[in-house]
Order: C-alpha cells, then structure tokens, then sequence
C-alpha cells in the first residue's frame, strides 16, 4: 500500500458515502438499516481511502463482525471503478489482521459460487472451502437462486 493510502474505522457518518460502493458491488445490496446495525458492538470495520485525492470518497470498505474466538467477514467492497488494482487484497488483509488482533482463530466468510475472483482472493489468503449453502443467495438474473461457498481461514 503507498503512503497515501489509509484505514479508518468506520462510523454512522460514513454511511452515505459507502452505499453507493454497496449498491455497485452487490445485485442484493444491504439497506441503510442494515448497514447501520453493522457498525459497533460486536462489528468492525473500516474503510480504505486515497489521502492524496483531493476528495474523501474511499476506495471500499470491509465490515467483520467478532464472537468469542471467531470472526466473520459480513462485507467487503471496492468501488467498481477501482477494481482489479489490489485493494480488495489490501482490505481482506487489513480485515485478517484485525480480527487476529482481537483473538480470532477462526475467520469465516461465505461467497457466491459463481463469484470465482472472489474465490480466489480469499484462497489465496489461505481460505478453503468448507461446505456450501444451496440455494442461499438470490440469482443475479432475478431467476431462482445460487449457491453460498462456505469458507474458513484458521489462524
């Protein structure tokens, strides 16, 4: 990551500017309503910004959420325009690392099967597959479902 680029923790106030990311990057995105009740307690969070650009917009953002011994990556985003550049790689790391800072030694998450470049980032951050969930998501095409892959990182 360059100089320029930075964390921060996101809060309420960040919400307008990360649902545009969320309404690009998901045919079923999250409401406002949910993305709210993802931040505090037992969620994480943060957002990846350019601070050399001469706007805050970020560049996307991860949301985990965090219990006992285990953390799960509920949403990771990088605006449509910027991906395929290496920031997915930089939050998905940035999430890793947070959630072994607060004790996890289990990390979950789940992914549409058809989405293979997601996949493989999170393989290649040492995920494997661990079962699927038939059915689990709603088709992209609006027509019947798709399946969720299952998968964990052990710390």
């Amino acid at each position: 990551m360059t100089n320029s680029m930075l964390f921060s923790t996101i809060s309420s106030d960040d919400i307008g500017k990360l649902m545009p990311i969320e309404n690009d990057c998901h045919s079923h995105p999250w409401s406002v309503k949910t993305f709210k009740s993802c931040i505090g307690g037992r969620y994480f969070g943060e957002k990846l910004i350019d601070v050399q650009c001469s706007s805050d917009n970020p560049i996307g953002f991860y949301i985990g959420e965090f219990m006992i011994d285990e953390a799960t990556l509920m949403d990771i985003c990088v605006s449509p325009s910027l991906q395929g550049k290496g920031f997915g790689k930089k939050l998905l790391h940035r999430f890793i690392e947070q959630a072994k800072n607060k004790g996890a030694i289990k990390i979950w998450l789940e992914v549409r099967a058809k989405n293979i470049s997601a996949q493989m980032l999170y393989m290649n951050a040492g995920f494997i597959e661990t079962s699927r969930r038939t059915g689990y998501y709603p088709s992209n095409s609006g027509f019947g479902y798709e399946d969720a892959i299952v998968m964990c990182l052990t710390c």
